[in-house]
């Protein structure tokens, strides 16, 4: 009852945003309940029949959470997550207020959450989790999290929340490291890869460091073959095959994390042949290898967010794939941040635009990727884009960062599909 006024205000201000832009301001009315109701955030996180199990860590915590809670609903569990990537403190909020009762109460028996790694240390405190996923470390957004150490700093405080278990990625040696200070009673689980999917990654798997001894102390679940959108996971030596929503090596480990997590919280009610049935119906998410039909085409939608994703989900572009946009939003401060990486598997990009076009088609050219043409304004690159016949190989593809990923999907009349 005491949140009852926060959440009229709230649902009040979100219905205003969305008159104004419609599709838009979903973070507003929870950063306004937020501030009136400081409590209501962990108050309700808290609240939920059997306990909150959080995903985090710096790439594929979207993906992760979607196939996590897929696999759960699968097992009958009812199951509260925020969609639309909602992964920050104002974010939360409006994905609680979204089903929030006139009470402030959210159905669900269990609670589902993405969470940034900065946000996510904040909104934690406080509030217990039942078990909690961690991805990986990688070098991230140059502005927020220019250093490995801090995002492992803020990692390891979201994990000492976790009251049943953790789950971490074996061959990250930040996340060994973690696993092997949590307090007594804790149980760690752990999923990766085989050395054979190792060492077909000739780039490796992005992470700051990789584990010096992967695999020496146990993982529960490990990726056994990758081919394309399709995997086998090896589960305590039963193979599992799946479907991936998207190609490559890191949707598959991925599914591996969220195949382990829900092991985790599902116990001896897991099945691994609901898993793979629920993990090979999903989509791709907002953007990360999404393939959606747009003006009459066949458009792949490809998001790169820090130098490991960039590389990561340029090299699982088709190759010889005719037709490609590429481009870098506001998003991105400082486009020197992705001068590590090597775009030259893209060989040809038909546009180049965003508000970092110029610096973008350079940083292409140097790589030695044609480019065809800059265009600064992304609303014509995308309509040219678009007017352009079929592409006699692959499907139209476009590579953006998220400010540019958010920018075209409004334009393209996608905004807040999910």
């Amino acid at each position: 009852m005491r949140y009852a006024p926060a959440i009229l205000v709230g649902r009040l201000t979100r219905f205003a945003a969305r008159l104004r832009k419609p599709g838009g301001g979903s973070a507003v009315p929870g950063l306004i309940v937020n501030r009136i109701a400081p409590k209501y955030l962990k108050r309700t996180l808290s609240g939920f029949p059997q306990g909150l199990v959080v995903v985090s860590g710096s790439s594929g915590k979207s993906t992760t959470t979607k196939m996590l809670v897929a696999i759960l609903r699968a097992h009958d569990v009812d199951v509260f997550t925020n969609p639309s990537t909602a992964n920050i403190s104002q974010g939360l909020t409006s994905a609680l207020l979204e089903q929030a009762d006139w009470r402030g109460r959210v159905p669900g028996d269990v609670a589902v959450l993405e969470m940034d790694e900065g946000h996510g240390a904040l909104v934690m405190q406080g509030v217990d989790a039942r078990v909690v996923c961690l991805t990986n470390v990688m070098v991230d957004q140059i502005d927020r999290f220019h250093d490995s150490e801090m995002v492992a700093s803020m990692l390891a405080r979201i994990a000492a929340r976790a009251g049943e278990s953790i789950v971490v990625n074996a061959d990250d040696a930040y996340l060994e490291r973690l696993a092997a200070r949590v307090r007594p009673g804790v149980a760690v689980h752990r999923f990766g890869v085989t050395d054979a999917v190792f060492a077909a990654s000739p780039r490796g798997l992005g992470y700051t460091q990789t584990s010096d001894a992967r695999l020496s102390s146990g993982t529960d679940v490990l990726v056994q073959t990758v081919d394309g959108a399709s995997a086998v996971l090896d589960d305590a030596g039963a193979s599992v095959s799946i479907g991936l929503p998207a190609r490559g090596v890191h949707y598959a480990v991925d599914a591996a994390a969220a195949y382990a997590t829900a092991k985790a919280v599902l116990g001896e009610r897991f099945s691994s042949s609901t898993a793979a049935d629920a993990l090979s119906a999903i989509p791709a998410v907002f953007g990360r290898g999404e393939r959606t039909t747009v003006r009459g085409q066949d458009v792949e939608f490809v998001l790169v967010q820090n130098p490991s994703s960039y590389q990561l989900n340029v090299d699982s572009i088709a190759p010889g794939t005719e037709q490609i946009l590429f481009a870098i939003g506001s998003d991105v401060r400082d486009p020197s941040y992705f001068w590590p990486t090597d775009a030259a598997s893209l060989e040809r990009v038909s546009i180049v635009t965003g508000s970092k076009s110029a610096e973008a088609a350079l940083m292409l050219a140097y790589d030695g990727v044609e480019i065809d043409r800059v265009e600064p304004d992304l609303g014509s690159a995308l309509d040219d884009f678009l007017a352009m016949p079929a592409p006699a190989s692959g499907v139209k593809t476009i590579v953006f960062t998220a400010d540019a990923m958010r920018r075209t999907r409004t334009h393209l009349g996608l905004a807040g599909a999910e």
